[in-house]
């Protein structure tokens, strides 16, 4: 099945791209093994690559990245610094070691630094790091507005802010390139942190700005406006969305978690389903209208079953094969990668196959999505043929009456 070309009527449902992002989240969340984590890393960008389009929240996946690098960074600092309860016998170098009160024993700041504790926190800070890289790809495929329309009326409320929350980093980083850019053209600085901190007040007044904008927009659409409903109703939909919201909690708790995929599962599905019910009910609240409402096509089925999919299989994997997504830090060894974890992870790559493409910039003009028009050079010579014609008829047409 050949991955049509991204349109209004063609592009997935962005809860398929959240769907996908999770389920290679939680993979990453059930290993330890840094070949295992740089392949669910990989995959996630190579999709990103394939399928994100030129829409600002698409830039926001370099500064995920970055963001995990820091997150490696900081974790290796501080179990320099602070230390790690994992035990060596390899030293790398000793420290000044700070002495403390009896109240803080098990805390210490300096001292001596073994392989095997920077190992471990190696392993540790690459695991978040996939973790928020994975988040990043789903922030960079799913357009924010479209997830927002397929969100339950009783969610609409909470659904706009999550989405301006969710949109607040991606405008914030296009935000700071287009700055950026501007100084270079001036011959300014655009490097450095004196540079950084001239950029920032531009940055937080177009986000003030912004804010004064969607508020105003907010409000001529009759944002907050409900229907009225009997007392009886908005209690059973309170106590089924409020109970159900913990137990995909708790049950996802247990899932993430190295124990308690028994309960998790259970759990998970308990609470899904009172919160469907609750959302049911509470969607009679709404009196919002959907204005051609998002699709749930098979291709979003193949997208959101891959991740599904890598999850569930490493989950199955962390329980029968332990030792292989879970390297051991002491005594000092050199991970090996599973071939058959591995080849679950690669499941992840479907959407980069399947998922419609993004539209390709214009010859003409570079932007995305001009191929419905006559935008390329031949067109534009037509369109100059054309006008010359009707200079030649208006010529002629005045010459009798001169």
């Amino acid at each position: 099945m050949s991955a049509p070309q991204a349109t209004r009527t063609t592009a997935l449902h962005a809860g398929a791209w959240w769907l996908w992002a999770l389920g290679l989240a939680t993979a990453a969340s059930r290993t330890t093994n840094p070949l295992l984590l740089g392949l669910l890393v990989g995959v996630a960008g190579y999709v990103v690559a394939a399928r994100r389009t030129d829409a600002p929240w698409a830039r926001s996946y370099g500064a995920f990245v970055k963001l995990g690098l820091v997150v490696i960074a900081i974790r290796l600092v501080c179990a320099v610094v602070l230390g790690s309860p994992i035990p060596g016998t390899h030293t790398l170098l000793t420290l000044p070691e700070v002495p403390l009160p009896d109240w803080a024993k098990g805390v210490r700041i300096g001292g001596r630094v073994t392989a095997e504790a920077m190992l471990f926190a190696l392993y540790d800070g690459l695991k978040l790091a996939t973790l928020l890289i994975c988040v990043g790809a789903a922030n960079a495929l799913a357009n924010p507005s479209r997830l927002l329309k397929s969100l339950p009326g009783a969610l609409y409320e909470a659904g706009v802010a999550v989405v301006v929350a969710m949109t607040f980093a991606p405008n914030l980083v296009a935000d700071v390139q287009r700055l950026r850019a501007a100084r270079r053209l001036r011959g300014r600085p655009d490097r450095g942190f004196k540079a950084l901190l001239q950029v920032g007040l531009p940055v937080l007044e177009g986000a003030l700005e912004r804010s004064v904008a969607l508020a105003a927009a907010m409000d001529a659409r009759g944002y907050g406006r409900s229907a009225e409903v009997p007392r009886a109703v908005r209690h059973t939909t309170s106590v089924l969305t409020l109970g159900g919201l913990l137990g995909i909690c708790a049950g996802t708790y247990g899932l993430l978690g190295d124990t308690g995929g028994g309960y998790g599962l259970p759990l998970l599905l308990g609470g899904l389903a009172a919160a469907l019910g609750g959302l049911w009910l509470g969607g009679r609240r709404s009196i919002r209208t959907r204005y051609r409402p998002e699709r749930w096509g098979p291709r979003a089925w193949l997208v959101a079953g891959s991740g599904i999919a890598v999850a569930a299989l490493m989950i199955w994997a962390n329980a029968y094969a332990p030792a292989a997504l879970h390297p051991p830090a002491v005594p000092l060894t050199t991970p090996v990668l599973p071939l058959w974890p591995a080849a679950s992870v690669l499941l992840g790559l479907l959407p980069a196959f399947v998922a419609p493409a993004p539209a390709p910039a214009s010859a003409a003009t570079g932007r995305p999505g001009c191929t419905g028009g006559r935008t390329n050079a031949a067109a534009l010579d037509t369109a100059g043929t054309e006008s010359g014609k009707h200079k030649k008829y208006e010529q002629h047409t005045k010459e009798p009456t001169q």
